[in-house]
């Protein structure tokens, strides 16, 4: 693993624990050995290094919904994949969510590339929707993201469970726009 890759997966384990604005540079920095020095060669500020971690998170969840595929049913495994996902790396709530939150007054670059990736899995399920429907549906669609984001929520305060039953609840939503097929 290249120093880049390394500085960007040990902050993105320390933004997890710590939270983002709430943690120092060196506490950040130190689980990958590199100098504050490095961070700025790199990245230009702790806050280009947040910009990093949220675009790397977001490039791993995508590669983990398309190491999946779709499978027979295209929004089940959007839920699937989600539980494998918070099984392996903990259920923290969204870190994209979470820095939006924490940067909402502090940094319009991080607000703005959330709402852009959080825009991008929108469409994402909406094409998910529309494979299994065989129309376009934005209205089931947005419904189903709120689920997917529901479940994502819950699974910090409950168990996994909820997961299975945010996919239950979205299976009901997919079949029930079937038996009404426009």
């Amino acid at each position: 693993m290249d120093k880049r890759a390394d500085i960007i997966a040990c902050a993105a384990s320390a933004f997890e624990a710590d939270g983002f604005r709430g943690i120092g540079v060196d506490k950040v920095l130190a689980p990958s050995g590199a100098s504050t020095r490095t961070l700025y060669k790199h990245f230009g500020s702790k806050d280009g290094l947040v910009l990093a971690v949220l675009e790397e998170r977001h490039r791993l969840f995508g590669a983990h919904l398309e190491a999946a595929g779709k499978g027979a049913d295209p929004v089940a495994t959007l839920f699937e994949t989600l539980r494998q996902w918070l099984a392996e790396h903990g259920a923290r709530g969204c870190m994209l969510l979470r820095a939006r939150a924490e940067y909402a007054a502090a940094n319009g670059e991080i607000v703005a590339l959330v709402r852009r990736q959080k825009d991008e899995f929108r469409q994402m399920i909406a094409r998910r929707v529309e494979a299994a429907l065989g129309w376009k549906d934005a209205g089931l669609a947005t419904q189903i993201w709120l689920l997917f984001e529901g479940a994502t929520a819950a699974a910090s305060v409950a168990d996994l469970s909820v997961v299975d039953e945010a996919r239950a609840a979205a299976h009901s939503l997919i079949e029930a726009a079937k038996s009404h097929r426009p």
